[in-house]
């Protein structure tokens, strides 16, 4: 296809009128795509278009690009990422127009910006999303947090189509005809492009979805559940209403989604769900496109049967000069040359478009009946794996249906014991208090009858007391009856003696006077008792009337009791027949238990036989590792062999417990499997550590360790054999196995190297003087880049200040958090020699434990070396002398160290100490310094990449060519350098081990 056709196309596609884009330019744009596979010329032209000057221009720029990345060839994604920051500045430049095209050109370069970057992430995806399921699933390539992060990604695609659809939607007057108007079809025309996207999109949501619903809880995916029914209900609306425009229904069939949105709790709704299918019927093309005249070529053959023909229709007379109508109409020759020139070439041209015709129906056929043939394929295995389902959800059912009704069972069982226990404690309950009721009743019953006793006793002293009074009245009356009758008659006899009666008289009236106030005395006293007796007899009235208040209630009280202890016998017996079927239940339930139980220890005893004959087979293959020759190549260090043998005594007798527990109780498997399987992986390891250091050992203890090894692996094998077998399960003993590696242990012990050559008594004082150094160096390291920070700000400007403040900041973020680290670490480390060092000394403390004040020496010097050298990089890096990946290497060797540092520390500190936890805090601290550093290091590296990125669109064809060539030789030349590198690095670390040998005495030990 001609350059410069494609070229007009574009030019007529994206113009200024405000008119839909024509069909047959678009065709002819993405044909050009596919014949130059690429989009540079449509970009060439495009870069030249004022895009944003003119709104309506840009609307059909997004319109065609669109078109381009859909339909276009696979390269134009490619070519067209470079202009993405330029689409995302013309969208914002757009966005500040709230009228006519320039919110629409907004939002629709967003969405143009938002397809590229999705179709970069997911390359699987083509441009017009058309994939099948297993297409579909292998782009998740079956992990579920690709299929998460895919349907997000979705969800924001989809996102940015429906705001393009609902902007065009609400910039147009639906109270007119807007969709018959050549403005209104401007606008809708892309909404074509639109819906296509959204039903396939749709379509993929849905399924990706009720793929999340089957691998994840419910609750996690409820964000994305809220996300797909609001663009549901969107999308919905807007399929409607774009289906009732006259203009869509010429153009496109859209399809309607359903009623309900798909339920994603129910797994088999999938079933139910329909992929929408958009329909382009084949007249959709618009009504002004022109057939393509240039695709295919004419050559002599169809030139001569088109002669043919034309002979067969009218005659070979007509071959030598067709169309001769001179004697009719008196036509000069010109003109008929003219129109028969005419004739044939629109005769060709209706040719090459029979046979475009005739070549896309060939290949359209071709491509339905491959479809239809793996939609076949896919079917009858969705039939299978529907089957297959069907099979197990119906075993499943049937397995659920058995369990719920043993486990309703057990809980109505268990519902009923309650229930009566419930119910016998609640009777007790009440018994209780009833009886307690009785008591206080009877007590108050007797507190009464003696309260009515005693007022009865006292009624009845003072009824004597007043007849007693009585008495004495009438003795008195009757005494002065008698005397009155005998003075009568004495005065009457006895005159003479008058004065002595007389006197007489006196002293009897005088005893009458007493007598009359002792008789008005008793008469008040006996007013008193009548008083008090009334009073008495109204308190006896009133108690007779409680007492028998307290009768009636006593009684009822009684009668209640009575109901309470005949309803509470009823319970009872019910309780007691209920009881009864419980216990029946669980007879059955412990009979069916013990069987399980046998069959428990059946499967206990034949898992543990596998574990110990995997176990055996484990230290055999060892043994057979030691005698192969790949091994020989393998070494290995005293200390690691040190370590492994520990672990392996420690499981050994670990090991000896639980057996011993198991041959106690024979359902103590779970404590004894762990420890078998461990056991034989630490002797495999072990063993294998063991031959590997032999290698590299001395002649006489390598042999002796060699022959110790084998001598274990035997050992281990016998005692494995013997908690297999039955018969000699009693006298298996672990004793000869922990006895070679106590001797394995003990030349490992020989083997270990000898450490500093410093004295005894000398390391306390080195350890103090390499503490103080390391935090001496930190503190020089953070002056140093105090001072580069001061000269970078004096000197710098732009992009490599601000590069260079960011990372000398963050290095002295990472100095201050070592140094807190480093004091830390003093406080930590004299806690330790304070609590472990008892009545000794600091110095002695310190030369009892060599090993661990090693440790802390050599961790101290890797710090304070790392600071400066991690200070050293950073000075090259602002002179611009360094590399950023140096800085980086510098910052995480230097983590690695203070890590040596924090391990050394913590090997003897107290789990519960407070220095430990600030020594933890500040070591976290140290990390993320150390990925602050990292993080601005690249940041920079980046931002400086940015700025000195090239500029290839001033250069021509040759230029771009030479420097391709240049970066060819240059990319060889560091693939040669690389490689030479890695020899070196491999040849240094050689170097390095042998002199890690000399330095730690192997050599020694082979002379002697």
């Amino acid at each position: 296809m001609e350059l410069g056709k494609v070229t007009v196309s574009i030019n007529k596609a994206i113009n200024a009128q405000e008119v839909a884009v024509k069909e047959k330019h678009a065709r002819t744009c993405i044909l050009g795509t596919h014949h130059e596979k690429g989009a540079q010329t449509f970009w060439s032209v495009v870069n030249r278009l004022p895009l944003s000057g003119n709104a309506v221009l840009c609307w059909k720029f997004c319109h065609v690009f669109h078109k381009l990345l859909r339909d276009g060839h696979s390269n134009v994604l490619k070519d067209s990422m470079r202009y993405k920051n330029e689409l995302s500045d013309m969208s914002r430049m757009w966005g500040h127009l709230s009228e006519g095209y320039g919110q629409l050109c907004s939002i629709y370069l967003k969405l143009l910006r938002t397809k590229m970057e999705f179709h970069t992430k997911n390359p699987r995806f083509p441009g017009n999303l058309q994939m099948s399921d297993r297409q579909l699933d292998e782009a998740g390539e079956n992990d579920v947090n690709n299929f998460f992060q895919l349907t997000v990604e979705m969800f924001d695609y989809l996102e940015c189509e429906l705001n393009l659809f609902q902007t065009v939607f609400s910039s147009l007057d639906m109270s007119r005809s807007v969709s018959v108007t050549a403005a209104g079809q401007c606008r809708l025309a892309p909404l074509i492009q639109v819906i296509l996207d959204c039903s396939h999109l749709y379509d993929y949501t849905v399924k990706l979805l009720f793929k999340l619903h089957s691998c994840l809880p419910a609750d996690t995916l409820q964000g994305h559940r809220d996300r797909f029914l609001e663009q549901f209900r969107k999308l919905k609306d807007l399929f409607y209403r774009s289906s009732n425009l006259q203009y869509f229904k010429q153009l496109i069939q859209i399809p309607q989604l359903p009623e309900n949105p798909p339920n994603f709790l129910r797994a088999s709704a999938l079933s139910e769900h329909i992929s929408p299918v958009v329909v382009i019927p084949a007249e959709a093309s618009s009504p002004d496109s022109e057939p393509i005249t240039d695709l295919v070529e004419m050559d002599a053959a169809s030139q001569s049967l088109f002669d043919n023909k034309f002979d067969d229709i009218f005659g070979s007379s007509f071959s030598c000069d067709p169309f001769n109508f001179n004697s009719q109409n008196g036509m000069s020759k010109d003109d008929k040359d003219r129109l028969i020139e005419q004739l044939y070439r629109e005769i060709t041209a209706l040719k090459e478009e029979l046979e475009n015709f005739k070549a896309e129906s060939a290949r359209g056929a071709v491509q339905l009946r491959g479809r239809a043939s793996e939609l076949e394929a896919e079917l009858a295995e969705q039939q299978h794996l529907k089957q297959q389902a069907q099979d197990e959800s119906e075993f499943l059912r049937t397995e659920l249906e058995e369990l719920k009704k043993q486990r309703e069972d057990t809980e109505k069982a268990q519902r009923s014991l309650t229930e009566v226990e419930r119910r016998a404690q609640a009777n007790e309950q009440r018994y209780s208090k009833l009886k307690e009721k009785y008591s206080e009743l009877v007590q108050n019953h007797a507190d009464l009858l003696r309260k009515n006793a005693e007022v009865t006793k006292q009624i009845t002293v003072a009824r004597q007391a007043q007849g007693d009074v009585e008495q004495e009245k009438k003795e008195l009356e009757d005494s002065f009856q008698r005397v009155s009758e005998q003075a009568q008659r004495k005065s009457l006899e006895q005159a003479e003696v008058l004065e002595t009666l007389k006197r007489e008289l006196a002293a009897s009236r005088q005893e009458l006077q007493v007598l009359q106030g002792t008789l008005e005395s008793s008469t008040q006293a006996r007013a008193e008792q009548n008083t008090r007796i009334a009073n008495l007899e109204q308190e006896r009235d009133r108690l007779s009337q409680a007492a028998e208040q307290h009768s009636d209630k006593m009684a009822a009280l009684q009668a209640e009791l009575q109901q309470l202890q005949d309803t509470l016998s009823h319970e009872q017996k019910s309780s007691r027949t209920e009881l009864e079927m419980l216990q029946t239940q669980l007879r059955d339930k412990e009979n069916t238990e013990q069987v399980l139980q046998q069959r428990l220890a059946e499967e206990q005893l034949s898992l543990l036989q596998s574990t110990l004959h995997e176990a055996k087979r484990m230290v055999q293959d060892s043994l057979a590792r030691m005698e192969d020759p790949a091994h020989v190549s393998c070494t290995g260090s005293a200390d690691c062999l040190l370590s492994q043998t520990l672990a392996a005594s420690e499981c050994a007798e670990r090991l000896q417990d639980a057996y011993s527990k198991y041959l106690s109780d024979g359902a103590a498997v779970g404590s004894l499997l762990p420890c078998l399987a461990l056991f034989a992986h630490l002797v495999s390891n072990t063993l294998l550590q063991g031959s590997a250091t032999s290698h590299v050992a001395p002649v006489e203890p390598a042999d002796r360790l060699l022959e110790l090894c084998k001598q274990c692996g035997s050992e281990a094998v016998n005692y494995l054999s013997a908690l297999q077998d039955p018969g000699k399960v009693a006298c298996a003993d672990c004793s000869l196995v922990t006895a070679c590696l106590g001797q394995i242990s003990a030349i490992g012990e020989e083997l270990r190297p000898r450490g500093l050559d410093v004295k005894q008594e000398e390391l306390g004082d080195l350890v103090d003087k390499e503490m103080a150094a390391t935090a001496a160096a930190i503190e020089t390291a953070s002056a140093r880049i105090e001072e580069m920070l001061s000269k970078a700000r004096a000197g710098d400007t732009g992009v490599k200040l601000e590069v260079n403040e960011r990372i000398l900041g963050s290095c002295t973020g990472l100095m201050q958090a070592i140094h807190i680290l480093v004091l830390a670490s003093k406080d930590l480390q004299r806690e330790i020699v304070e609590s472990g060092r008892g009545a000794a000394s600091p110095k002695e403390f310190y030369a009892k434990n060599s090993r661990w004040t090693e440790g802390l020496i050599s961790a101290s010097k890797a710090v304070g070396w790392g600071a400066t050298v991690m200070v050293d990089a950073a000075d090259l890096v602002v002179q611009g002398k360094g590399t950023f990946e140096e800085l980086m290497v510098c910052s995480r060797e230097i983590a690695a160290s203070t890590a040596q540092l924090v391990a050394a520390s913590k090997v003897k500190a107290d789990k519960d100490s407070t220095n430990l936890c600030k020594l933890q805090q500040a070591s976290r601290g140290v990390n993320q310094a150390t990925a602050s550093v990292v993080a601005s290091t690249k940041a920079g590296k980046s931002q400086v990449e940015e700025k000195d990125s090239m500029d290839f669109s001033s250069m021509t064809l040759t230029q771009i060519k030479r420097q391709e060539m240049d970066s060819q030789v240059r990319v060889l030349e560091l693939e040669n350098q690389l490689q030479k590198e890695r020899q070196k690095l491999g040849e240094l670390r050689k170097k390095h081990y042998e002199l890690a040998g000399v330095a730690e005495g192997w050599e020694e030990d082979a002379a002697d």
